[in-house]
């Protein structure tokens, strides 16, 4: 059983009644010059009461004897139809921090027990389309600790993730790579590789 192996197999339209996670929005508001317009927008109902998120994204570091590398995932998304490359990541509980929901969510994913050292301000994924937010979390994981030495994902039914890791160094190859091999690279994870290629180039 692998990613690879799911398929979409058909595409229609979604009824309001049907929606479980997510609402179309249509916005009335005024441009620069106070001309009316609209916009439509795609909205999440899912984010808890009184929190300023959706998720969070996780930076999760392995420091190993070969070099710092990151702990990614591949996963089958619907929406493009492809396997995704992506950093541990997921929805925020009611009551959770964005620490302790990254931690929640990379022991739950990848198995790894990791400790938050430092949070991002709020991010947009896609603001001209959604309001989809989160923070990214970094996280420095203890591969001493007998909980990271042989990691098990605590996944749902539903969830099929691949876990694996990169060195940091080669993140920008290893997406070029991948990518050639029919991946799709998520955002935050290409984002990352250009932000390492950068700080080398630039001597940062």
């Amino acid at each position: 059983m692998s990613a690879a192996d799911a398929k979409v197999l058909s595409t229609g339209p979604l009824p309001d009644n049907e929606a479980r996670w997510i609402k179309l929005i249509k916005i009335n508001y005024q441009d620069a010059n106070g001309t009316p317009r609209t916009w439509e927008s795609a909205e999440r109902s899912t984010r808890p009461a009184n929190t300023d998120i959706d998720g969070v994204g996780i930076v999760a570091i392995l420091d190993k004897p070969s070099g710092k590398e990151i702990i990614l995932q591949k996963q089958y998304r619907p929406p493009i139809g492809m396997v995704t490359v992506e950093v541990p990541a997921g929805l925020a509980d009611a009551g959770e921090s964005a620490e302790q929901a990254a931690v929640r969510e990379l022991r739950e994913e990848t198995g790894y027990v990791g400790v938050p050292t430092e949070t991002s301000p709020v991010m947009y994924n896609d603001p001209g389309f959604c309001n989809t937010n989160l923070r990214m979390v970094h996280m420095s994981v203890d591969m001493s600790l007998a909980e990271n030495q042989n990691p098990k994902p605590q996944l749902e039914d539903d969830e099929f993730i691949e876990v694996f890791t990169v060195r940091l160094a080669d993140l920008w190859d290893e997406c070029k790579k991948l990518e050639g091999q029919g991946c799709a690279i998520d955002a935050r994870v290409g984002t990352l590789a250009e932000g390492v290629l950068l700080a080398k180039k630039l001597a940062l």
